[in-house]
C-alpha cells in the first residue's frame, strides 16, 4: 500500500529540484548563531535556557546557542517523568559532555502525579496527559528563565508549528526561536553539520510524553513526506490541482492542509474583543523591543 506522501509514479512537473532552496551550509549557522546573539544580548541579558530533551530540536538549538553565547551561558534543563525513556537523559547527557553547557535535572514525576491525583482520569488520556507534561516542562524553564536571567529559547521547527504538533503554552512557549523557520528535514542536515552525536541523528523523533511514543507514529506519515509537501504548498504557493499533478496523493494533501488550518489558533496571540480606537494586536501592534 502506498505511503500517504508518496508521489504517483507518474514524472513530477515541477521546475523546483531541490526542495528547502535555502542551502543549510555554514552561511546558515552564521545566521542562526547571530540571531540568538543578537535577540539575546540587545536587552542586556547574555544567557538562555531550553529543554534538553536529548531528541534532535533540543540538541541542534543548544549547539547553535553554545556557539552563540559560550557554554557558561547556556543552560540546558534535563525533565523525565517516571515513564520516561533512559535513553532521553543519556543522550540530553552526550550534548552536555560534548559542548560543555551547562545542566540541570529536575524530575517532574511528584508534580505530574500530584495533578493526577485530583483527577485520575487524566493518566487515561494520552492528550490530557502530554498536554500536562509539555506544560509542566514549560513552568520549569520559565522559572529558571526568571531566576537566572535568561531567555527561554525555543526548539519547535516549521513542520511542527505548521501542523500544530505542539501544545500551546508548552513546547510552543518560548521567547526566541532559532529552528521555526526550517523544516525537520533541514534540522537533521544541520545536525549532520553541527556534528551532533550520531545516536540522537539516528533516534526516531518523539516528544517521550509516554512509554513508546513517536512523533511519526502519532502523525501517520513521516517528517520527510511532510516536508516536501509543505515547501511547495507553503513557501511555493501550490494550489491543490498543481500539487495532484506533482503526484501527490489527494488524501494526504486534504490531511495537511486541514492540520494547517485547524491549528492556525496556536500560531497567533490570543483574539482581544475590540471595544476602544486601540486595541493590542489589532491596531496596536510594535515589535517586542518598542520603546527600548
Amino acid at each position: 500500500m502506498k505511503k500517504p506522501g508518496t508521489k504517483a509514479s507518474k514524472k513530477v512537473t515541477s521546475t523546483k529540484t531541490n526542495p528547502f532552496e535555502i542551502p543549510v551550509n555554514q552561511d546558515l549557522v552564521k545566521v542562526l548563531v547571530d540571531f540568538i546573539q543578537q535577540e539575546t544580548t540587545r536587552f542586556g541579558l547574555k544567557k538562555v535556557v531550553l529543554g534538553l530533551s536529548g531528541g534532535i530540536d533540543s540538541t541542534v538549538a543548544a549547539y547553535l546557542a553554545v556557539r552563540a553565547l559560550g557554554p557558561k551561558n547556556v543552560l540546558g534543563v534535563m525533565m523525565p517523568y517516571k515513564t520516561s525513556s533512559a535513553d532521553s537523559v543519556s543522550d540530553a547527557l552526550a550534548v552536555v559532555k560534548d559542548i560543555k553547557l551547562k545542566s540541570m535535572l529536575i524530575n517532574l514525576t511528584g508534580a505530574v502525579d500530584a495533578l493526577a491525583e485530583n483527577d485520575p482520569d487524566i493518566l487515561k488520556n494520552k492528550v490530557r496527559f502530554g498536554n500536562i507534561m509539555a506544560r509542566m516542562r514549560m513552568i520549569c524553564l520559565y522559572d529558571q528563565s526568571n531566576e537566572k536571567k535568561a531567555l527561554v529559547l525555543g526548539t519547535g521547527n516549521k513542520t511542527e508549528i505548521l501542523l500544530g504538533y505542539s501544545t500551546l503554552y508548552g513546547d510552543s512557549a518560548s521567547a526566541i526561536n532559532p529552528l521555526g523557520d526550517l523544516y525537520k528535514t533541514q534540522v537533521w542536515q544541520l545536525a549532520e553539520l553541527l556534528k551532533c552525536p550520531k545516536q540522537i541523528i539516528k533516534k526516531k523523533p518523539s516528544a517521550d510524553l509516554w512509554s513508546g511514543q513517536t512523533d511519526e507514529g502519532e502523525l501517520g506519515f513521516t517528517y520527510r513526506e511532510a516536508d516536501e509537501l509543505l515547501y511547495y504548498m507553503i513557501d511555493q504557493r501550490y494550489n491543490d490541482d498543481e500539487l495532484v499533478e506533482m503526484g501527490f496523493a489527494p488524501s494526504f494533501i486534504k490531511t495537511i492542509r486541514g492540520k494547517i488550518r485547524f491549528n492556525q489558533f496556536k500560531r497567533v496571540p490570543p483574539i482581544i474583543a475590540k471595544v476602544s480606537n486601540r486595541t493590542i494586536n489589532i491596531d496596536f501592534r510594535y515589535n517586542r523591543d518598542w520603546g527600548s
